[in-house]
């Protein structure tokens, strides 16, 4: 029997007055915040959520994520975050996709209007029977969005205690989509063992400040599987306190890790330059550095390759080295890290972590010596794809899944990602998949033809760009099409860069050589 809504319960039992969570003036200890998952657990059983069922979860980083992700944990189900950037097309989708019977959305604001798309989206799918608010007013019992209840409203008359269902290890736990190059967002099934082993992996690879102190700022997405595993589950197995930030601002992040005495952060490449651009362009001693510095003992990077000038000059400011790990959302997500603190080398992904074996394979599964296809086993990998046995079997065998990542490995057992063999983009951390784009572009009546690629950019890595071919007598401009797909992507995928051309490059059999556009 293992639930992974232990990493929460054992901070309740043991240390039931340390702060568990931190947001704004909220502080709330590991005893009060299981209080509240247990409400939720006792929700769900009372509206016929069973063990295996799927309840879905939209909401930033707020104490709401983990009082419904446990919750629901507890209750034996399966949890399916979404993105709070997704539409109310991609939302149904997921909804449908997965089965989901409840579905808790964040009402959000005019700038994240979640609640309403999210709302709009539960009543186009006659699977989801239980649409609960979770309001931007805290402790709010009337809702904004007619026709729905607030969480608060719900679990009012729920008791505070629960016995949490007896889950086995191999069962599913979440589900986390990703988007592929060869059809629409497929969900990947983690089971409990899979996050459990890859958050007391991450949680001990944490440098510990020496005075016991653990303060972590939580500005990764906890819908992302980064963010969840080496943040939300990770903390609160090492009973840390985590510092809650929704929407990541460099001037925000350094005021938090100076008031909070914050001593580990995760974050994406781009959020690194934004730390440091704050730094650069505030006044003198708006922040105590040197007090920041202090309290910072660690600091991880994923979600895209780590620029080597910007790791040397972070590490020169706050005084801490950048450990770089990789990872993907079927790998739960760690697969292996470089840690300056044993061996590190520059532009590495660095060796595989406990319990997780990589190899490099051809097109047909063969070894190779120096550079291949990344191929993963281990604790970390999925289970497989949600309804997807063709899919599964063609990237599973034996244990082993092909992640479409080509590396090298040097002679000490290092790793270095080469090129994908997908044509995915990674956007300011976040994965784009040009296939699932062109779909949407090529529904518009203007476009004949389209073909979308990432292109470099400054701050988010890399930008989404669209080569367009239009149809015989149709006009249309660049930012009228951007426009259009702004309504029915979301925010991190839809292209800010469109080029109109009379024809793509392509060779004789037809497929567009996306290698010419690079160029």
């Amino acid at each position: 029997m293992l639930n992974l809504s232990v990493v929460l319960e054992d901070g309740a039992r043991n240390v039931p007055e340390k702060e568990c969570l931190v947001f704004g003036d909220l502080r709330l200890n590991y005893a009060f915040t299981n209080a509240i998952t247990n409400q939720v657990a006792n929700l769900l059983v009372s509206r016929g959520v069973r063990p295996g069922d799927r309840v879905a979860l939209a909401s930033p980083n707020l104490p709401y994520f983990p009082f419904v992700y446990y919750g629901a944990l507890k209750a034996g189900a399966i949890v399916v975050p979404l993105n709070v950037l997704l539409t109310p097309r991609e939302i149904a989708y997921h909804l449908e996709d997965s089965g989901a019977k409840a579905l808790f959305s964040f009402t959000g604001s005019p700038e994240l209007p979640l609640g309403e798309y999210a709302f709009e989206a539960f009543q186009q799918v006659d699977t989801c029977e239980t649409y609960i608010d979770l309001p931007a007013s805290p402790g709010a019992t009337e809702s904004t969005i007619e026709g729905a209840e607030t969480l608060w409203k719900a679990v009012e008359s729920m008791p505070a205690e629960f016995e949490s269902v007896r889950t086995e290890a191999d069962d599913t736990a979440v589900i986390i989509y990703t988007s592929g190059t060869t059809g629409r967002p497929k969900g990947a099934e983690l089971s409990h063992h899979n996050l459990m082993m890859n958050a007391v992996g991450s949680a001990n690879l944490v440098n510990a400040h020496p005075d016991g102190r653990d303060v972590a700022l939580a500005v990764l997405p906890l819908f992302h599987i980064f963010g969840q595993t080496v943040m939300l589950n990770a903390a609160l197995y090492r009973r840390a306190t985590m510092v809650l930030m929704p929407r990541f601002d460099g001037n925000e992040a350094l005021r938090l890790m100076e008031k909070e005495s914050v001593t580990s952060f995760a974050g994406v490449p781009t959020m690194y330059w934004g730390l440091l651009n704050a730094v650069k362009e505030a006044e003198p001693n708006t922040y105590g550095l040197e007090g920041i510095a202090d309290n910072l003992v660690d600091a991880v990077s994923g979600g895209a390759a780590l620029p080597a000038q910007l790791a040397e000059d972070f590490t020169e400011t706050f005084g801490v080295g950048i450990k770089e790990g990789y990872g993907l959302s079927e790998t739960s997500p760690v697969v292996s890290f470089n840690n300056p603190k044993v061996k590190a080398k520059t532009g590495s992904i660095g060796r595989p972590v406990w319990g997780v074996e990589i190899k490099l394979i051809d097109g047909d599964w063969n070894e190779q010596d120096e550079v291949g296809e990344i191929a993963v086993r281990g604790h970390c990998v999925m289970k497989g794809y949600h309804n997807r046995p063709e899919t599964n079997a063609e990237i599973i065998k034996d244990g082993w899944f092909r992640t479409g990542d080509i590396a090298r490995r040097d002679e000490e057992g290092f790793y270095f990602i080469v090129d994908r063999s997908k044509d995915m983009i990674i956007r300011g951390g976040y994965n784009v998949y040009p296939r699932e784009i062109e779909e949407v572009l090529m529904t518009h009546e203007a476009v004949s033809l389209a073909a979308v690629i990432g292109v470099p950019h400054q701050t988010h890595g890399e930008e989404v760009k669209a080569f367009v071919i239009r149809r015989p007598g149709v006009s249309i401009e660049a930012d009228e099409l951007v426009a259009w797909a702004k309504e029915r992507l979301a925010g991190y995928k839809y292209p800010r860069e469109i080029e109109f051309r009379d024809e793509l490059p392509m060779t004789s059999t037809g497929k567009i050589l996306k290698r010419e556009l690079r160029n």
